[in-house]
């Protein structure tokens, strides 16, 4: 028998493809690092519709503890919740630059807001497109660009300095109340009827000490909220946000401030004429 011998040629050939089988094998465990954070986007949900992100696709989170500006979130909690941050933070496309901020946290640290709500992420997303922290013991929210309403929970403190709870009685303990997207509370009139403005006055004379809260829409509600039970009516030529029947106001001593609950005492401590709203509203 005679003993072939492969020409050179194959022998290269096939030690080059051997060689390339397994350089490919090795980049194919390779961990990828995750791509640098530049920023925050508006990343596509099934779920939710269109989420503030990182640039990685991480979902960010509100904390309605957070409702005055400043973060509640310490020690503990902030291992669970991580602080997001990042200086020179780019936009993505539908977001506006003036919506962000930045804050100082207790331990003088840095922390980015978005409409004045601190962001966070949570430490049991995993990975990109993770929404594990929404509705999390119905503190935690996730960060939307397009609520219409979101929410609050802190001590209620009235124009006369004391303490109240959500039924506008003297009261301690933090209560949920609704607020606007930017975190200034929102009140019912007792005298209302259901879905019926009976405070505001036809040449709006009044509206200045009460203003109504006017949209063009209901858009995105947190979901700790049934988003069918927000509703508009029309008072005279302006659409007024509805919740459980009850119209919604701003109240204008407090002065534009994100938490503050002045309303609760007005115009007599212990009236309940104004109140906050929450989940537990009962309807009209």
């Amino acid at each position: 028998m005679k003993n072939y011998k492969l020409p050179h040629a194959i022998i290269a050939v096939f030690v080059s493809i051997v060689l390339l089988g397994s350089s490919c094998s090795k980049s194919s465990n390779r961990i990828i690092p995750t791509p640098q954070l530049t920023g925050v986007v508006l990343t596509d949900n099934a779920t939710f519709g269109k989420l503030l992100t990182d640039n990685n696709g991480f979902s960010l989170y509100f904390f309605s503890k957070d409702v005055s500006g400043a973060s509640a979130c310490v020690d503990g909690c902030a291992t669970t919740w991580p602080v997001f941050y990042k200086a020179g933070l780019t936009i993505g496309t539908g977001l506006t630059s003036s919506d962000f901020g930045v804050i100082d946290r207790p331990d003088g640290s840095k922390q980015s807001t978005y409409k004045g709500w601190p962001l966070y992420y949570y430490s049991k997303d995993l990975k990109a497109g993770d929404t594990n922290g929404d509705k999390v013991a119905n503190l935690w929210a996730i960060a939307k660009a397009d609520y219409t309403i979101m929410f609050g929970n802190a001590q209620l403190i009235g124009l006369d300095k004391a303490q109240y709870n959500d039924q506008g009685i003297a009261g301690t303990g933090s209560s949920q109340f609704i607020t606007d997207d930017k975190g200034l509370t929102l009140y019912m009139f007792s005298k209302d009827a259901s879905s019926k403005n009976n405070f505001t006055k036809a040449d709006f004379s009044n509206n200045a000490a009460w203003p109504i809260f006017e949209v063009t829409e209901v858009a995105s509600i947190p979901s700790i909220f049934d988003k069918t039970q927000f509703t508009t009516i029309n008072v005279f030529g302006k659409t007024q946000l509805v919740y459980k029947g009850h119209p919604l106001y701003h109240f204008e001593q407090d002065a534009v401030t994100r938490g503050n609950t002045n309303g609760v005492s007005f115009p007599v401590p212990g009236s309940a004429i104004w109140k906050v709203t929450n989940s537990t509203t009962v309807a009209l």
